[in-house]
């Protein structure tokens, strides 16, 4: 791309601010979105950040990229790959963009060792509600910005640049699927894993986990290899990765692949998500284009349902009751994490679940404040959290409030000393969502950047879905 597109792409981006009437909601003209909450609509144009899809540069020399804020993890890692290189965290899903993840929070296997995406930021070009292009560094002037940037979802303004660390990376990932007969000895085991980083005296690179059952549930240890052989291709074959991981738990199942499609192993049947659809039946799983095994096709198969009620309707038709939404990603410290399981599994008619431990990567580097550096999601230092993701519905029960289920998920959530990402439906009072998610703070970075509120406010945009 360049610097000097970039600039076009941001004389663009400031012309589209300039041309929405003073009064209306400033929002992003995207094609794509990996947001499950309702929106409602807008009449005004959206900002255009046609300009701002691609990698910027990448510099080999000192392991870092400058990234558009519109580029996808998918453009991203097809980037750097050549180079050996890969960001620090890539998310499960191929169109979240950078940007996104920064503003929005992101998550993968790497993140008991690389914190969450925002973390490996190093500098970011914010376009704010002012209207005006600012620079964040860790110690800038716009420091306050820089921190209170992640988990804001376009209330404080959108990225348009970000300076990232990269990681080396091997051509290979070799698997190691460790069964679990019960969830406290998972837990534990999981808990060592993150402080010694090996299993068994292996080294481990990635760490992520799958819940079917309380008497089924594995890890998955990922180490990068540069030994060639074999490699498993799910996104080709007829074979679903999650699918792959089962065993009788004898011993560790092994696999391998490349680290391409080790990165992108969960998009293919957007986890197990695409057996909504049909595509996990052999049948239609032969004939389905591979090029549509993909979790943006699915989501376009999302959008028609949603316009045309037809999941709904389907039901309705067999008499069954309608389905409530219960797609979520929440993190509670580890030592609570068996307690939330069983508590899920004997509530929550939904499964498998994901798994994947965190913890901060650097608690502050610009000693602003050591015990919650990201205030918006104020997660502990030198803390091992799990984040559990559950994707699906349940049928709803006639008499009980509108998102009975997801209400009930938040208080347990919160029970247990724990957050859920704001990407989906949520039903906290303003007092509950203030305390959770950075209250004063958020109102005196608003004030500062978006005086004249020409974007929504954090509890507008996540729990009223204006």
């Amino acid at each position: 791309m360049g610097f000097a597109a970039y600039r076009t792409g941001v004389d663009a981006l400031l012309a589209s601010y300039r041309a929405i009437p003073g009064g209306a909601t400033v929002r992003l003209a995207k094609k794509t979105s990996n947001l499950f909450r309702a929106r409602a609509g807008s009449t005004a144009p959206g900002l255009d950040v046609s300009g701002l899809t691609s990698v910027i540069t990448v510099n080999s020399a000192d392991r870092t990229a400058d990234v558009a804020g519109m580029c996808t993890y998918e453009d991203l890692v097809d980037a750097t790959l050549p180079y050996g290189l890969a960001p620090l965290v890539v998310p499960q899903l191929k169109t979240i963009t950078l940007g996104g993840a920064v503003t929005g929070l992101g998550i993968e296997s790497t993140s008991f060792r690389n914190g969450l995406p925002h973390e490996s930021v190093l500098e970011i070009d914010v376009l704010t509600g002012n209207g005006e292009i600012v620079t964040a560094t860790p110690d800038g002037e716009n420091a306050e910005l820089f921190r209170g940037f992640p988990n804001s979802y376009g209330t404080l303004g959108y990225s348009t640049r970000l300076k990232i660390q990269l990681e080396p990376v091997k051509p290979f990932v070799a698997l190691r699927h460790v069964r679990f007969h019960d969830l406290d000895t998972m837990q534990s085991t999981m808990d060592t894993i993150v402080s010694e980083r090996t299993y068994d005296g292996i080294e481990v690179h990635y760490l992520d986990g799958v819940v079917f059952s309380a008497d089924e549930s594995y890890l998955t240890l990922g180490v990068q290899t540069a030994e060639p052989g074999p490699v498993s291709e799910y996104h080709a074959g007829p074979d679903i990765f999650y699918r792959s991981i089962q065993h009788d738990g004898r011993k560790p199942k092994t696999d391998r692949l490349t680290i391409h499609d080790y990165l992108w192993r969960w998009d293919t049947d957007w986890f197990w998500c695409s057996r909504a659809f049909g595509t996990q039946n052999p049948k239609i799983r032969r004939l389905w284009p591979k090029k549509y095994r993909r979790s943006s096709f699915y989501w376009k198969l999302i959008g028609l349902d949603r316009k045309y009620d037809i999941a709904d309707r389907l039901e309705a038709r067999k008499g069954n009751p309608l389905r409530e939404r219960v797609v979520q990603d929440i993190e509670v410290p580890i030592e609570n994490t068996a307690p939330f399981l069983r508590w899920f599994l004997d509530e929550i008619p939904i499964e498998p679940l994901w798994l994947c431990p965190l913890r901060l990567r650097d608690p502050s580097p610009d000693g602003a404040d050591p015990v919650r550096p990201w205030p918006l999601y104020p997660l502990e230092p030198d803390k091992t959290y799990v984040n559990i993701g559950f994707w699906s519905s349940v049928p709803i029960v006639p008499g009980q409030p509108e998102g009975a289920t997801n209400r009930a998920i938040e208080h347990k959530v919160t029970d247990f000393d724990g957050h859920k990402s704001l990407y989906s439906d949520a039903y906290y009072t303003e007092e509950e969502f203030a305390a959770l998610y950075g209250g004063e703070k958020f109102e005196e970075l608003k004030k500062k950047y978006d005086p004249k509120s020409r974007l929504l406010d954090m509890y507008s945009k996540a729990v009223q879905g204006k």
